[in-house]
Parts: C-alpha cells; structure tokens; sequence
C-alpha cells in the first residue's frame, strides 16, 4: 500500500465494522517509533496509527517542517513546510479510510510538540476529518492554519491539550494561551500541567487516556 507518509500499525484487538483511529504525530527530530511505543498501552478498539514526518533530518530523524536559526540564534519556524505536512496529514486520514476499516467519524489525533502543533493545524483547517486532538508539550500556531479557519463548524471537535511547566523547548506560556483561543472558537477544551520538563509525564499519559474513554 503506497500510501503519503510511512508509518507502524496496530490493527484493533477489538474488531468492530469499523473501528476509531488514533493518529500519532511525533515531534522534531524523532519518527514514527516514538509515540508508538504508547500502542499497547492504548484502548484495544482503536487502529493505532504513528506516521513518520515527511522531511529527512538523516539518521532516522524526521520533522514536520524545518525550524531554522538566525545570526541572533533566535528561532523560526518554516510555515509554508508545516502547511504541506497540514495538507498531507489531512490527505493521509481520507487514505488511511480508504484502505482500513476506520470510522472516518471518529479520529483522534495525539501530537507531542512539534506534532501536537500540526494537530491544532489540521484539526482547525479540517475539522470534518478529525472528532479529537490530543496536543501535547505543543502550541496553538494561528499561521499555519488554512484562512478563514474561524467560519468552520467546530460542533463535533474536542481537544485535550497539556504541558509541563517546566518545558525547556517550548515555553508554558505559549501553551497557558492555547485554552483561551479554542474557547472562543467555541471548542471544548481540558487543559493540564504536569511538573515536568519536555516529555510526557506518567500522569499525563493516564489522563489524555481517560479523556479518551470518557
């Protein structure tokens, strides 16, 4: 199967006619086996599905887009990059329910940062494709969002988004503002800290996992 992006597999343990997707998006840097170390840990109904970026940083390391640096060693990130991997993603789902016995109404998304950035993305620019976003260490990124994302209908959208309050890559601050913008826009949103770093706490794990199921 040739599909737009590589990716690992677990097939539901539970099989329905057709069963709930979870899509795992990785951050900067890492690849599809990151996040799907998760997989057994998962609900057992779901197809568990981790992709693999698009953009090679060699050595089995992948991004969604580029993050460069100026002179100054200030950071930017390359937007037009991450609206492609938005559009690959997005094209990715209506594959995967092509080939896959998948309910193309209910996908859920679980991004860790660079990932969790592209969720927002996708799930703004193409809220009829995706029911959940699990958004990770990650934040709310109004440019890389299609325009005139405001005018979509969010009814059937709803997002768990967390952070850790002592993250070294992204700061909480760009994090503690994401609740705001998704309330506005009339989307549910659970929002958590953990006292950690950059990574997924133990607890964090636990919760995105009842929210899940709840």
């Amino acid at each position: 199967m040739n599909l737009s992006l590589e990716y690992k597999i677990r097939e539901p343990k539970v099989i329905l006619d057709k069963n709930p997707l979870l899509l795992l998006l990785h951050g900067y840097g890492s690849n599809e086996a990151d996040l799907f170390s998760f997989a057994s840990e998962l609900p057992d109904n779901y197809y568990i599905i981790s992709a693999r970026a698009p953009y090679d940083l060699q050595y089995g390391a992948y991004a969604w887009y580029a993050i460069n640096f100026d002179a100054d060693q200030n950071k930017f990130s390359d937007n037009e990059q991450a609206k492609t991997s938005r559009d690959v993603i997005a094209s990715f789902i209506d594959e995967l329910t092509a080939n896959y016995p998948i309910d193309a109404n209910d996908v859920t998304l679980i991004g860790f940062s660079q990932g969790s950035i592209l969720s927002y993305a996708t799930a703004l620019s193409y809220p009829e494709k995706i029911q959940r976003v699990v958004a990770m260490s990650g934040y709310f990124n109004e440019e890389i969002i299609k325009e005139g994302f405001e005018n979509n209908d969010f009814k059937n959208l709803k997002i768990f988004a967390s952070h850790g309050t002592v993250d070294q890559v992204i700061p909480i601050e760009w994090a503690r503002k994401t609740p705001a913008i998704l309330e506005k826009l009339n989307i549910p949103v659970t929002y958590k800290e953990y006292p950690v770093g950059h990574g997924v706490a133990p607890q964090n794990f636990f919760d995105f996992k009842n929210w899940l199921i709840s």
